[in-house]
């Protein structure tokens, strides 16, 4: 009885899903650690954003957000650094900062327009494929104006030095730019500026305003301490004091959070009087002056 049947089949080994389904237990360990994308297909309200946007290598991520979320505006939209300070936590220095960045790599492009009127504009183009021209809202491009010829016998015009530039020139920035030029000459009839010439300026006084100087502080930079001589270039003073002074970047600082518990309006638990407290308890007669020694009201 003890004698094994040699003619008998063995039995068959129980199977093993690791062994007969390698490749499953490869998926299950790498999808362990990584992102597992539960997509739809959209077909409506959406924006196309290509990878070379989302997955920039050189940008931060609030510039690649900031960049996304203007994308997805209709045409026209304000995007301003205080409408976008207005809509995102980040605060000013950091909205410019980044999109100083999506200026540099070409998802921004910005140009300064005088108007019929006189008031320096700003044109802001945003650039879903940064290299390639498109179509700026339907408008054609206007031709620049021409400087008039120079007169026969007119020295050359020497070109004016450059001027910082604002990481975000909001039209109301640079309108209140022109303005501070314009009253320059207010101050000293000297520093009276061509319509050229202020165009060239604003973007400098506006990088001044930008680092949240009031207009009376660049306008007392810029006029303090001229020399007594006649100003042959005004312009090119102005220029070069606004490229010479410019003040730093002002660091950034959270918000402090509202005290609202230290202003609360409270009712005194012994005259039940309104008072401001943070907590509750009594107000400042009901403990300076012993229960029932206070008048009625």
């Amino acid at each position: 009885m003890d004698t094994q049947n040699t003619s008998a089949r063995p039995h068959a080994r129980s199977r093993n899903g690791g062994e007969n389904h390698p490749s499953r237990g490869t998926r299950a360990n790498t999808r362990s650690g990584g992102v597992i994308h539960d997509n739809s297909r959209h077909t409506s309200r959406f924006t196309v954003i290509g990878n070379h946007l989302a997955q920039h290598a050189e940008l931060s991520l609030l510039a690649i957000g900031l960049a996304v979320h203007i994308q997805s505006l209709p045409g026209g939209a304000l995007i301003d650094i205080r409408t976008l300070a207005s809509r995102f936590p980040e605060g000013k220095t950091r909205i410019a900062a980044a999109l100083r960045e999506l200026e540099t790599h070409g998802y921004l492009r910005r140009t300064c327009e005088r108007t019929r009127s006189g008031r320096v504009v700003t044109r802001t183009v945003s650039c879903n494929q940064p290299g390639r021209s498109g179509a700026t809202g339907g408008a054609e491009a206007k031709p620049r104006a021409r400087r008039p010829a120079r007169r026969e016998g007119e020295p050359p015009r020497r070109a004016l030095p450059a001027v910082p530039q604002p990481a975000y020139p909001a039209p109301d920035l640079l309108g209140s730019a022109v303005e501070v030029l314009a009253g320059l000459r207010r101050g000293d009839p000297r520093l009276l500026l061509s319509a050229t010439e202020v165009e060239h300026l604003a973007p400098g006084v506006a990088a001044w305003l930008e680092r949240d100087l009031p207009p009376s502080a660049v306008h007392h930079a810029l006029t303090t301490g001229l020399p007594s001589e006649p100003l042959h270039r005004p312009a090119a003073l102005l220029a070069h004091r606004l490229a010479a002074q410019l003040p730093p970047v002002p660091p950034f600082s959270a918000p402090a959070a509202a005290d609202a518990v230290r202003h609360q309006l409270r009712n005194c638990e012994v005259c039940d009087r309104a008072f401001r407290g943070a907590a509750p308890g009594s107000c400042r007669g009901c403990l300076t002056e012993p229960p029932g020694t206070r008048p009625s009201g």
